[in-house]
């Protein structure tokens, strides 16, 4: 994997000129992936223009609840966070492990060597880095390794972008993950619109990122335009109310997992996995066999799959968490207590999308809030 390099020098691509950008990523066989509109959201698709860019639009997220609004300017990178992750791009919904053709009375298996695509990815944000380096940990482990995600993660190109602005649902603070990109990008922007005059300072983190922006139109970065980029961060921040209180977390969850605070949230929880699919962390597969009806062709295939279902857990026997409440215990306590043994850190980088698209709106920084709050009550009515 790439080493991350931070540049010392700041540099300004003025809007104009990010077409360039694009330009030498594809004419470096990159797949380009960003920020675009459709129906009625901003999402991550395959781009080659910055005209695909969201131009003027923003999104309001609150529990429950995405919709669009326009700017009063034509920003194009001024949206809180895209409803799917890059997650897709890199550990794929589905993929083939080897197809099998019958030959007499054997099979001959091909193993599935498709090469992958060379994805450069535009507009990522801190939270979804942190995510990145996550996974990393989960399938780019130093015993364990997942040769897929491997080939994806070292052909990656990562184009960061400082967030301009906060949602409702946002609690990248208290992960200690945003708003400011820190890290695990090629190249970082911070978008600034000032007056008539539209503009990114840019600065790289790899060697691969400098050498990519030597072929594009840069000037460098003034003190004064280095000062606006690093306002729209402080800006931004200041910008989040949401808050998760990560002291003790851990071992905080892990003693109450008999807190009726499960039994109420099992009512509302619908188990639909809405939380895990656009989470950018959660990994959790299914291995299936298929064949075809004459017998002569099988397959393998990896697929995407939740906690919340209740075929996860199954074992001879029956499945392990029957109940809503179990399910979303699971869940909750991985991301933020023992996803802390396995990988040294939590589950959850605070992008809120688990809350933005949750049906009934459930927010796990309130339920942690409330499982510490009652805590802390049975602790009073112990010392009376």
């Amino acid at each position: 994997m790439r080493h991350f390099v931070p540049g010392n020098d700041k540099i300004v691509i003025d809007s104009k000129e990010l077409q360039k950008l694009f330009d030498v990523l594809l004419r470096h066989g990159y797949t380009t992936i960003g920020p675009t509109l459709k129906d009625q959201a901003i999402i991550l698709d395959e781009i080659s223009s910055t005209d695909q860019l969201p131009a003027g639009w923003t999104d309001e997220q609150a529990g429950g609840t995405y919709r669009l609004n326009k700017r009063n300017d034509d920003a194009w990178f001024g949206y809180v966070i895209t409803p799917t992750s890059w997650k897709p791009y890199l550990h794929s919904p589905a993929a083939k492990f080897w197809s099998a053709k019958r030959n007499g009375r054997g099979f001959d298996v091909e193993e599935d060597k498709k090469e992958p695509a060379k994805f450069a990815f535009i507009g990522v944000r801190a939270c979804e880095l942190h995510a990145i380096a996550i996974q990393d940990k989960v399938f780019y482990g130093k015993e364990f390794q997942d040769s897929a995600y491997v080939q994806k993660r070292e052909r990656a190109f990562i184009v960061a972008v400082n967030c301009s602005v906060a949602g409702h649902n946002c609690f990248c603070t208290s992960m200690e993950t945003g708003p400011r990109v820190t890290g695990h990008f090629d190249i970082a922007l911070t978008e600034i619109i000032d007056g008539e005059h539209h503009y990114f300072v840019a600065e790289t983190g790899t060697d691969i990122g400098a050498e990519i922006l030597r072929e594009v139109s840069i000037t460098p970065a003034t003190e004064e335009q280095v000062q606006q980029a690093e306002k729209v961060v402080v800006k931004t921040e200041s910008q989040i109310t949401k808050l998760l209180d990560t002291t003790d977390l851990k071992n905080m969850l892990a003693r109450n997992l008999e807190n009726r605070i499960w039994d109420t949230i099992g009512k509302r929880c619908l188990s639909c996995a809405n939380c895990t699919m656009v989470c950018p962390t959660c990994f959790c597969t299914n291995v299936e066999d298929v064949t075809d009806l004459s017998g002569d062709h099988a397959e393998r295939w990896r697929k995407w799959d939740s906690c919340f279902t209740v075929r996860f857990s199954y074992i001879h026997g029956g499945s392990i968490r029957n109940s809503t409440k179990s399910r979303y215990r699971q869940w909750m306590t991985h991301k933020l207590s023992s996803w802390v043994d396995q990988f040294g850190t939590f589950g959850c980088t605070g992008c809120g999308r688990c809350i933005t698209w949750c049906p009934v709106g459930i927010d796990l920084t309130e339920e942690a809030a409330a499982i510490r709050q009652g805590e802390k009550h049975v602790a009073v009515d112990d010392e009376l």
